[in-house]
């Protein structure tokens, strides 16, 4: 029976992890990450999300139209 939780549970893990991949959640636990890393301290969690759309939306991307 545990056999089965284990896989249950990290099944879960997977889609948790994939989940916030997709949203987007991993780009500020890498930034808090790097920054920790370089000794800097965070900018706060809005601000981030603010300068991220704003490079997002000023990106050069190929249509297909």
């Amino acid at each position: 029976m545990s056999g089965v939780l284990t896989r249950v549970r990290r099944a879960a893990r997977g889609v948790r992890w994939y989940a916030r991949a997709l949203a987007g959640e991993t780009a500020w636990d890498d930034y808090l990450a790097r920054c920790a890393a370089h000794g800097h301290d965070p900018v706060p969690r809005r601000e981030f999300e603010r300068a991220r759309t704003d490079a997002l939306a000023g990106a050069v991307r190929s249509r297909c139209c």
